[in-house]
């Protein structure tokens, strides 16, 4: 009799190991970069996870650190890579170590970007004008955060048309109220800047012309996902690969974020999900 209590003790602690275990796969983790529509749909699919009884967490990070997370499998996911041109060098160091979803936005670009009301409109025109873009006694390139393939295709940038400028890194936060105040005085200031970004639709910009073409033509946005996420996450492996925005849904969802207040992006989330659930149950089917 001990022993048939003794194997049914067993089989019931198996069977509640078994339920911890399941319970575990509703568990994934966001990496999530400081950029405004990587935030925007990493609290979007937050909230659409959660809604279907997931327990997500989002873990802020540089885009590399986050690559290099989801390669070792310390993170689920994260939704920023920009290929073939941008992203490219870091995601060929893993891409044999993680699973590549999407596209989930085909039209991506970026380059160096000024207020419509300064007059040059190509990159190789900037040395010519290097006294007009002065900060703290050098002429200045206003950047993002260090070691982004923005940042790195700006040193390219600089190689490639001989610029005898300074590339100022910071955030992008940094970056867009320096431009604000540059703006607001009328001053010239060049930045690193890239679409889809909501500052398009607030600011009159254009990017600079690019004749040597190194900041590519047109990049796509991919997420990547640990090599177990498939098998683990099945479901929503599947609703991820569904998933597709274009430039006006994303501006969109980032504006409604905006509107309700970047301290709190679920909010906004919450509220563009809600005035698109016909667009969003489209992918969760």
């Amino acid at each position: 009799m001990n022993k048939i209590l003794k194997a049914l003790l067993l089989g019931f602690c198996l069977i509640c190991s078994a339920a911890s275990n399941a319970a575990d796969s509703k568990a994934i983790s966001i990496g999530v970069n400081s950029w405004a529509e990587n935030i925007a749909v990493a609290n979007m699919w937050k909230i659409l996870l959660e809604e279907k009884d997931y327990k997500v967490t989002l873990q802020n990070a540089g885009k590399i650190i986050l690559y290099n997370s989801v390669a070792q499998g310390k993170i689920d996911v994260t939704f920023e890579v920009w290929l073939p041109t941008t992203d490219n060098a870091a995601y060929q160091s893993i891409k044999d170590k993680v699973q590549l979803i999407g596209p989930w936005l085909s039209e991506a670009n970026l380059g160096l970007a000024v207020p419509d009301y300064v007059d040059i409109k190509s990159i190789d025109e900037l040395n010519a004008h290097k006294d007009e873009f002065q900060w703290r006694g050098r002429a200045s390139i206003f950047g993002i955060d260090a070691g982004t393939g923005l940042m790195g295709l700006t040193d390219k940038a600089m190689a490639e048309y001989k610029l005898d400028y300074t590339l100022l890194p910071s955030s992008e936060a940094a970056m867009l109220q320096s431009l604000d105040r540059a703006m607001k005085r009328k001053e010239p200031i060049v930045v690193t800047l890239w679409k889809p970004h909501w500052v398009w639709a607030k600011k009159n910009l254009r990017y600079l012309d690019d004749p040597k073409k190194v900041y590519g033509t047109t990049d796509s946005i991919h997420g990547i996902a640990a090599q177990s996420f498939k098998a683990d996450h099945p479901e929503a492996e599947r609703w991820l690969q569904q998933w597709k925005m274009d430039e006006k849904s994303l501006g969109e969802l980032m504006a409604t974020i905006n509107e309700n207040g970047t301290s709190t992006p679920e909010k906004g989330a919450k509220a563009w999900i809600d005035a698109n659930r016909a667009t969003v149950d489209a992918w969760l089917k």
